[in-house]
């Protein structure tokens, strides 16, 4: 093994002590915690040389890789199990908004998907936005939204604001 290997590129290592609490810069690693990686594929030297620790032929000796999930020609498990369920091709994701968060953020005016992604109440601007009637609202407000609950759009136009919904593209 040669020296840079071994930690000891500038010299012998030093022997550290134990450092005060405060020394932070003499501070040493536990003996084992740091190994060396396995150097696959370099040849006699390593210690791991010719066939690089996969053994000699083989399937998995060879450089191609199996699909994830293939069990050597069985039928995988995931085919075998049976499947369950639908999804609907159709369905359309909001982000909800409630109208209580609304007056926690304290916007005002006129809102719009823009000032809801600044003010973190949902994440992503191109997105459907549902405004949901959860919690109170005193001031009044116009928002742009693409879905309004029947609760919101009462408590919103009770209060003296308005709600405008966007135009799908």
């Amino acid at each position: 093994m040669d020296r840079k290997r071994r930690g000891e590129a500038f010299g012998k290592p030093r022997n550290k002590t134990a450092a005060a609490p405060g020394n932070r810069n003499e501070i040493s690693v536990p003996k084992g915690a740091k190994t060396n990686p396995k150097r696959i594929g370099q040849g006699p030297g390593s210690g791991m040389g010719k066939t690089s620790t996969r053994g000699s032929k083989g399937q998995r000796a060879r450089a191609s890789s199996m699909k994830r999930g293939f069990e050597g020609g069985q039928m995988p498990l995931h085919k075998r199990l049976p499947k369950r369920g639908f999804t609907n091709n159709f369905s359309v994701e909001y982000q909800p908004v409630n109208l209580g968060a609304l007056e926690k953020s304290g916007l005002s005016g006129s809102i719009g998907p823009v000032e809801l992604v600044a003010k973190k109440l949902i994440k992503k601007s191109e997105g459907k936005i549902k405004l949901l009637g959860g919690g109170e609202i005193q001031k009044a407000i116009q928002i742009t939204v693409d879905s309004v609950s029947a609760s919101a759009k009462e408590k919103v136009e009770k209060a003296g604001g308005k709600v405008i919904l966007r135009e799908a593209p």
